[in-house]
């Protein structure tokens, strides 16, 4: 029996889908195709900015070291929502490691882990990533609360919130560079 050109097609392009739908080439499809739509960030408007005024939140690191919101009073700060389970979230990881990098010493950042804490500490040794990730031990205040991952946010000395920014983007870009420098340069007043 010999299968013509077009039934050789369509049983190619039905291995192609079973092979995205229930294999790891999903997976991998779907940080290929977040890495090509990398959007910019959306920085929010003056007049459209939120304050965040509960601090309470409680995070705790991979070693078990707490840390209180509170203590970011008067500081720039860079919240991540993440999982290992996300593509999208995988996806923005290393522009995310290179603005760590340079602004790590200057800006307070917290990864906030939204998976298991052993897959997280095999995922950053895996990739090499020297990041401070946390897990919540509180509830997360309301302003900063997502149904959806990646979520990121910054926050100004003066507890506005700059960027709300949901799903991926290029975070190492000089816009968000520029943007921390301002936020750095400003004097915090409550």
């Amino acid at each position: 029996m010999k299968l013509s050109r077009s039934q050789i097609t369509n049983a190619l392009w039905i291995v192609a889908i079973l092979l995205i739908l229930f294999t790891p080439v999903r997976y991998h499809l779907r940080m290929f195709v977040g890495n090509i739509l990398f959007g910019s960030t959306h920085i929010v408007a003056k007049d459209d900015r939120e304050i965040l005024e509960n601090y309470n939140w409680n995070l705790i690191d991979l070693q078990g070291n707490t840390l209180s919101f509170q203590d970011l009073k008067g500081k720039v700060v860079f919240v991540n929502f993440w999982a290992t389970w996300c593509p999208p979230c995988v996806a923005e990881l290393p522009s995310l490691v290179r603005l760590h990098q340079e602004y790590g010493s200057k800006v307070v950042f917290a990864f906030v882990a939204e998976d298991e804490e052993e897959k997280v500490r095999k995922f950053l040794v895996k990739k090499g990533y020297q990041l401070p990730v946390y897990f919540e031990t509180s509830r997360t205040p309301d302003l900063l609360f997502s149904q959806t991952i990646p979520a990121t946010y910054i926050i100004s000395k003066t507890g506005e919130i700059v960027v709300k920014e949901f799903g991926v983007a290029k975070w190492d870009s000089n816009r968000n560079k520029q943007l921390l420098e301002e936020l750095l340069a400003e004097s915090p007043t409550f």
